[in-house]
């Protein structure tokens, strides 16, 4: 197997890490955020994508970190609107604005104790 081959494997499987290790966060947060519910680990899976994506386009878009504590206020307030945006698109996700913001602060809490990128 050559070296390229194996450094994409590897960053295949550090990618799938991350996504476990992103919908186990969005579950933590499902369960301790009032207004912010995803039920099924299909939908927590996608939802993990969904949220991984937007953030992606809006930091290639926008030239922002949309991380909560990425760019203090403006991060966490697009943060909060990804989250938002994200149960129209994820099946089992419920979000109210309340939620949203209170997702993105736990989000934001759990991504400075796991050293993932979250959002």
């Amino acid at each position: 197997m050559s070296d390229q081959n194996k450094s994409g494997m590897t960053v295949f499987w550090r990618w799938i890490g991350r996504l476990v290790i992103i919908a186990i966060i969005l579950s933590i947060v499902s369960f301790l955020t009032p207004g912010f519910s995803i039920s099924g680990l299909w939908s927590f899976l996608l939802a993990a994508l969904v949220i991984t994506a937007l953030d992606y386009l809006v930091e290639k878009i926008m030239k922002v970190d949309a991380s909560p504590f990425g760019k203090g206020l403006k991060g966490f307030i697009i943060s909060a609107v990804i989250i938002y945006f994200a149960q129209f698109l994820v099946p089992n996700m419920e979000v109210s604005i309340l939620g949203a913001v209170l997702g993105a602060l736990v989000i934001g809490v759990l991504d400075a104790i796991f050293p993932t990128r979250v959002m």
